[in-house]
């Protein structure tokens, strides 16, 4: 999720933490071989992660592909947690389901990849090596040329009418 759209935020009580000092203590845990959950904030992997709502178990990145949903330093001190849709090189090219541009960092900057996400409050894990979010993946990847229309849709009558998916 964008930064721009909506810092990612930990609630301990009453104490909520930016993204600048969260985001790092989230890579020291996972350096020394922790999974980390982490709640999910902005609308760039819209529409079926929502701000917010859901939550996403995260690993450290070492091996990355095509498709995987990572956590990465796109700036300094600015993450993004994207799908990659092009790697060359160290180069890698990053776009948020729920975005038309796209975002660039490089291998090393890629911090960590999602194992899966729980969603809607489901304390069942929706693990991104399943065959469901294989197939939300490849259909939705593949609609990209309208993806924009329907995020419209999606945005200005879907979830006014019935809300979140």
């Amino acid at each position: 999720m964008q930064q721009n759209d909506k810092e990612i935020l930990i609630q301990r009580g009453e104490s909520v933490l930016p993204n600048a000092k969260l985001i790092p203590q989230v890579i020291s845990l996972l350096d020394e071989g922790h999974t980390v959950t982490l709640r999910l904030g902005g609308n760039s992997m819209r529409p079926f992660l929502e701000d917010g709502r859901d939550t996403g178990l995260l690993k450290k990145a070492e091996r990355v592909k095509r498709g995987d949903v990572v956590l990465a330093e796109v700036s300094k001190k600015r993450y993004v947690l994207h799908r990659i849709i092009r790697i060359e090189g160290n180069s890698v090219t990053l776009r948020g389901d729920g975005n038309i541009g796209v975002e660039h960092c490089t291998l090393n900057d890629v911090k960590a990849v999602a194992l899966g996400f729980y969603r809607k409050g489901s304390k069942h894990l929706d693990s991104t090596s399943g065959a469901k979010w294989r197939i939300y993946s490849f259909l939705w990847c593949s609609l990209f040329p309208i993806r924009r229309y329907l995020l419209a849709f999606y945005r200005r009558i879907w979830i006014p009418l019935f809300g979140a998916v």
